[in-house]
């Protein structure tokens, strides 16, 4: 009777054990943007987790913010943001853990305005309609910018919009000024012939971050550094052959080759992992919004950090 049973948990922990091996690993990414973009579009990521029979699903996010409500929920297991998405979904309880950090962008997100535009310096978007999405990239650079030019967050009119959105109240003249990362700041360039007022340059910086659900990462720890190791890879191959993944990536766009020219060869590929000083500046950003009242409380990143350590090269 003893053996009988053995063999019965035996066979049903096996079954349990193929199940789980079963279920896809749930990516969000966003179209054409950033490194899971582009390895998605290599198919590399499902050849690297085939050897240990896991299979990938890709699910599309416009911003980090909806990325980060999917992750919430349970629809994702895994993504990657600016810095700011993060710092809004701890403080509204999301149990994520930053589990690697990419580089700061510097010239791939921009504050512009039409061309013929009268305002001409960040000064002048005082009382001014300035879209962005609310709690991205784009909302960290005004904020920082505002504060360089004098000005906060209440001197302007916030319109809170995703960028497809913006592109339709920048067109028609509904907003006087738009906050948006590529490649929606080079098709707007391109397309509109804008006049920038801002970007990184100048400005403190924040790094982009891996984030996955604290129960992906108790349940699949390997499986994880597995993941990062070919992210890794891919960012220091994507690095040095710009004009490669602009042929890669654009025709996912349909964007025109000048555009994705412009927008590849600003962007900075990269996985390295999340260090003591990269949790530090994260933490500045994080008391950043705190501090203007844009998080409803304070939120410390040091305890939601998983240490990856990388195989030597």
């Amino acid at each position: 009777m003893k053996r009988i049973k053995i063999v019965g948990l035996t066979l049903a922990l096996a079954a349990v054990s193929l199940a789980h091996a079963a279920e896809p690993i749930s990516i969000g990414f966003q179209k054409g943007s950033g490194l899971l973009a582009v390895l998605k579009a290599q198919g590399t990521l499902e050849k690297t987790l085939g050897a240990q029979q896991r299979q990938v699903r890709w699910i599309e996010f416009p911003a980090g913010p909806q990325m980060l409500e999917a992750l919430n929920t349970g629809s994702i297991d895994f993504g990657s943001t600016g810095a700011p998405p993060p710092v809004f979904g701890q403080a509204a309880g999301v149990d994520l853990l930053y589990v690697a950090a990419e580089p700061a962008p510097v010239s791939s997100e921009a504050i512009f305005v039409a061309r013929d535009s009268p305002l001409k310096n960040l000064k002048d978007l005082k009382g001014k309609r300035v879209a962005f999405q609310k709690g991205s990239g784009s909302h960290f650079l005004l904020l920082v910018a505002l504060q360089k030019a004098g000005l906060s967050m209440r001197d302007i009119v916030p319109i809170y919009l995703g960028p497809a959105e913006a592109r339709a109240a920048f067109v028609s003249g509904k907003i006087d000024a738009w906050v948006v990362w590529d490649p929606y700041f080079a098709s707007a360039q391109q397309a509109y012939a804008v006049r920038v007022l801002a970007d990184y340059q100048g400005l403190p910086q924040a790094n982009g971050f891996y984030l996955a659900s604290r129960k992906f990462v108790q349940q699949s720890p390997q499986l994880l550094s597995t993941m990062l190791e070919q992210i890794r890879a891919t960012g220091q191959w994507a690095a040095s052959h710009p004009k490669d993944i602009a042929a890669l990536i654009g025709p996912l766009t349909g964007l025109p080759p000048e555009i994705v020219a412009t927008w590849q060869g600003r962007t900075r590929y990269g996985a390295v992992p999340v260090t003591a000083d990269i949790v530090a500046n994260q933490q500045r950003v994080a008391n950043l919004f705190y501090q203007q009242k844009l998080i409803p409380k304070a939120v410390t990143v040091a305890g939601n950090v998983w240490l990856w350590k990388p195989k030597a090269p």
